[in-house]
């Protein structure tokens, strides 16, 4: 019957990847296996809640929906509370407290080239003014010093982060799960809400440096920008990392 028919909603969608919800389920369409079999080894191995997987069925991967809403939005004011923020940071610390996966992630040397042709590319296209630019580079570059890896979910917005009432439900995207730096984490998850970032540390569990958390939070954006524009979401002026990077000191 017509009454019993689902409505399909377009999560994202870009050349790489799309994401469709129909109903209660979630179907993961990605170009690249790697990135898919990534997620699924991964969130086998995370001692924390994931989604169920329904099916999978190369390039589509079938997830059932979590309960709860997200933790936040980058660019809005989050409702969830203070608890619900650092029982965020709880499971984190789990999660970084877990046996490593097999395979690495990316070097410190990699992460540098990278962010310097990012950042030349910035200028050079007129996305922010060099003095801004120059700022956060300086910021970014004492981020990327020897660190202990650890098991990291690798894009750990917190759009990926779901809660119901002050407790996590569950963590989504794993497909970015790698080893890698304990803090890249918890700056991702902080990326834009400076004001949980207190919260997150005390769930979290240990003393954490707040100037390489910053550090991350200028990384990030300025790795990030181009390739969020190139894939279709929207002008850079209007991207919420052009403004925290405008807002950095």
């Amino acid at each position: 019957m017509m009454g019993d028919m689902m409505n399909v909603e377009v999560v994202v969608a870009h050349s790489e990847r799309a994401t469709l919800r129909v109903g209660d389920v979630f179907l993961k369409i990605d170009a690249d296996q790697t990135r898919t079999d990534t997620e699924v080894e991964a969130m086998a191995m995370a001692p924390v809640p994931t989604p169920e997987i329904l099916w999978r069925k190369p390039p589509v991967l079938a997830l059932a929906a979590l309960p709860g809403t997200a933790l936040g939005h980058l660019g809005e004011p989050s409702t969830a509370s203070s608890t619900a923020w650092a029982a965020a940071g709880a499971a984190v610390r789990a999660l970084h407290d877990a046996p490593l996966p097999p395979w690495p992630g990316r070097s410190v040397d990699s992460l540098a080239s990278r962010l310097a042709s990012e950042c030349e590319w910035l200028v050079a296209n007129d996305v922010l003014p060099v003095e801004v630019v120059t700022r956060n580079h300086r910021l970014a570059e004492t981020a990327l010093r020897r660190w202990t890896p650890v098991f990291i979910h690798g894009d750990l917005q917190v759009d990926h982060v779901f809660v119901a009432g002050d407790e996590v439900t569950g963590v989504i995207d794993w497909s970015e799960a790698s080893q890698g730096d304990a803090l890249f984490d918890l700056a991702t998850l902080t990326l834009g809400h400076p004001a949980h970032l207190g919260d997150v540390i005390a769930g979290y569990g240990t003393d954490i440096d707040g100037d390489l958390i910053r550090a991350w939070w200028s990384l990030r954006c300025l790795s990030n920008i181009r390739w969020l524009v190139e894939h279709g979401f929207g002008p850079a002026d209007k991207l919420a990392e052009v403004a925290v990077l405008r807002s950095r000191p």
